[in-house]
């Protein structure tokens, strides 16, 4: 077995991955970690360790699943969920809650451990590429074609024709394939931007929506899924991102997205007008995929 710090680098390339790299997380965290401080719904878990003292992305406690054994039960209940969405079969309420409280404390140990592990701008990076794969796996097992895709679009210059490079993080599609490619978009077909959070990121989706359906000259359904809106404040306090105020202007005045989904949602994503656009991930999963591709 690599060592637990590389195997967070690692790509990963299906849920079972996810459920062994969460666990190992899990099992080692206890052995570094010196305190904690709670901050609302949050803990900020503090690692010191000879003169070197880390700090750890804050926790939910309503949402992180600490134990091992409770963890390995609930992985395998979203295995056993997963199918039944593939299936097309009713999802309740309490198999929701184990959606969003699995699949968070998956992404959140990820970040827990690269925290430990690698320095800030390494572990951002690794944080976000293991949450780019983790939704894709979901909807691989749910039986959802996607693909990672970079659409080409070609404008002229002075030194000739050019292409500007517009990189979708995921692409979901209703037939058995992804038909769209990198010179077009399939209009029945879903632009997804996965981020772990939308700070500086928000503004991007609506502009590449306006962009992706010039170019395509069709409506292109555009959706984001984000982990959080929380972020450590100095070394005892927490702050939200989300900009909600812009993101209403955004929605009014430039174009409106088709969904934005949490695992851990803002406070304001819960209250009117904002719980018009925003929803738990588990709602995603459970039904508006479907939705979604058929519109």
């Amino acid at each position: 077995m690599i060592p637990l710090g590389e195997d967070l680098q690692k790509g990963k390339n299906n849920l079972d991955e996810f459920g062994e790299i969460t666990i190992r997380v899990l099992q080692y965290l206890p052995n570094v970690l010196s305190s904690s401080k709670i901050k609302n719904d949050y803990t900020i878990h503090t690692s010191k360790i000879d003169a070197t003292t880390k700090f750890i992305r804050p926790i939910n406690r309503n949402l992180f699943i600490y134990n091992v054994q409770d963890f390995v039960s609930s992985f395998g209940e979203l295995k056993n969920i997963l199918l039944r969405v593939k299936q097309g079969l009713k999802i309740e309420e309490i198999e929701k809650n184990c959606i969003d409280r699995t699949v968070y404390t998956i992404q959140q140990s990820i970040g827990a451990g690269l925290d430990l592990f690698v320095n800030q701008n390494s572990a951002r990076k690794h944080v976000g590429n293991r949450f780019e794969e983790l939704i894709k796996v979901i909807f691989t097992e749910i039986g959802v074609a996607n693909k990672k895709l970079v659409l080409q679009i070609p404008y002229e210059t002075e030194d000739g024709p050019k292409t500007y490079k517009c990189e979708n993080d995921l692409i979901l599609s209703p037939y058995n394939k992804v038909r769209s490619s990198v010179n077009s978009l399939d209009e029945h077909e879903i632009v997804v931007s996965v981020k772990t959070t939308s700070k500086d990121r928000m503004g991007k989706m609506f502009i590449d929506k306006i962009l992706l359906e010039r170019f395509v000259d069709h409506p292109q359904k555009v959706i984001g899924i984000f982990l959080n809106d929380v972020q450590r404040k100095e070394n005892n306090n927490i702050s939200f991102t989300l900009v909600s105020g812009l993101f209403m202007v955004y929605a009014k005045f430039l174009t409106k997205l088709e969904g934005i989904y949490y695992l851990d949602p803002p406070p304001n994503a819960t209250k009117k007008p904002y719980s018009d656009y925003m929803s738990r991930f588990s709602d995603l999963i459970s039904g508006d995929f479907r939705l979604l591709l058929t519109s």
